[in-house]
């Protein structure tokens, strides 16, 4: 077990390293983050911040002989950054799991060998690849990069051969996947902890709601048939043995049919669906990436309240400074502020979560604060 005021290691510095840093010190861990960037909002909070790239082998000697363990807040952390730290220091989750999830190949094919239901797909390597692929492949379908794909970039909407051979020459000709493009019910994920020993603890499940391919709010908990919950916590369980896997594990569903369920991505880290932990739960999902760095056992993840996540996203800065007084009018909502000091459209910023006595109430506070201050969404 690796206990407090030893030094940890985060390889990223962006919102979920910064989350990751305070529950790491409020627990009374010291933390090194290895970020270029000299504005990291993780490097800005942490004891330690080393600005240089991935593949230096000096900042990687530095955290390799001075951290206890190393962990990492995205998946697109180059192998051989991985590679050279385990061969010196605890690194969880470990270089073989993130392998699998940055690759989306990699990972429906795993997925779809452990006999755990994904949508209908073929991996698109050569233009030749798509003639057969869409013969098979019932239309709309989604054409989507391999790597580097996410909150819905990297990806092309299919309906015919033609337009999958304009859309792979789009996306650079680089390695994808074709798959069908269900017509889904609801979007869920599951997000679980796994220590060393392999004892888990799985959090309630989060419905999700997407807008332009953007995670916009979680509810929990999720409104679905309990037989569904168990069946999701399941799969998720299974994917997470077949990989060894040690760390806090995020996987997405679709939802069909009403009863219908596949697996449609999974992320090596904390989530953004998950951050209604921080507040709602015993344990966050960033308290229990610290425990299960550290060889301690995962914490309860029973939900306190009821609660809905709402993603705030750059836009709402378009007309000046939000007016944060008039979420302050909620006592029932915490407010998450990254530390960005550019917002964008579309650049997660930070989030609120509203809390209350069941889900419907919930979801009424969020949209009440989403009113006030002026985000109202139409999709």
């Amino acid at each position: 077990m690796i206990l407090p005021d030893s030094i940890l290691g985060v390889l990223g510095g962006g919102q979920l390293g910064r989350m990751f840093t305070v529950a790491a010190r409020s627990m009374g861990y010291r933390v090194w983050v290895l970020d270029p960037d000299p504005h990291s909002p993780a490097g800005a909070l942490a004891d330690r911040h080393l600005k240089a790239e991935y593949r230096d082998e000096s900042a990687l000697s530095e955290m390799g002989g001075n951290c206890a363990a190393v962990t990492t807040e995205f998946e697109n952390v180059p192998a051989e950054t991985l590679e050279f730290l385990e061969a010196r220091v605890p690194v969880r989750p470990g270089a073989r799991a993130v392998a699998i999830a940055r690759d989306r190949i990699k990972e429906k094919t795993f997925i779809r060998d452990q006999g755990l239901a994904t949508a209908p797909f073929f991996a698109i390597r050569k233009l030749d690849d798509l003639k057969a692929a869409c013969q098979q492949l019932r239309m709309p379908a989604l054409l989507k990069t391999a790597r580097l794909g996410y909150d819905g970039k990297g990806q092309v909407l299919i309906n015919s051969l033609e337009q999958a051979q304009q859309g792979f020459q789009q996306l650079g000709e680089t390695p994808c996947v074709l798959e069908e493009k269900v017509a889904l019910e609801l979007e869920l994920s599951v997000i679980l902890a796994r220590s060393v020993n392999g004892e888990t603890a799985v959090f309630p499940i989060g419905e999700n709601r997407h807008v332009n391919g953007i995670l916009d709010t979680t509810c929990v908990p999720a409104r679905i048939d309990e037989a569904v919950a168990h069946r999701a916590t399941e799969m998720a369980q299974a994917l997470a043995s077949a990989m060894d896997y040690r760390g806090v594990l995020a996987v997405e569903f679709f939802l069909a049919d009403g009863s219908e369920l596949m697996i449609n991505e999974m992320a090596p880290r904390p989530h953004n669906s998950g951050h209604y932990t921080v507040d709602a739960c015993i344990t966050s999902q960033f308290d229990q990436q610290v425990r299960t760095l550290c060889g301690l056992p995962p914490g309860s993840t029973d939900l306190l309240s009821p609660v809905t996540m709402v993603n705030i996203l750059g836009d709402l800065w378009a007309s000046g400074t939000p007016h944060w007084e008039r979420l302050f009018e909620h006592p029932q909502v915490k407010l998450h502020l990254y530390g960005k000091r550019h917002p964008r459209p579309g650049r997660k910023m930070g989030h609120y979560n509203c809390l209350a006595g069941e889900t419907g109430q919930a979801i009424e506070i969020a949209e009440q604060v989403r009113l006030a201050l002026g985000t109202a969404n139409d999709a």
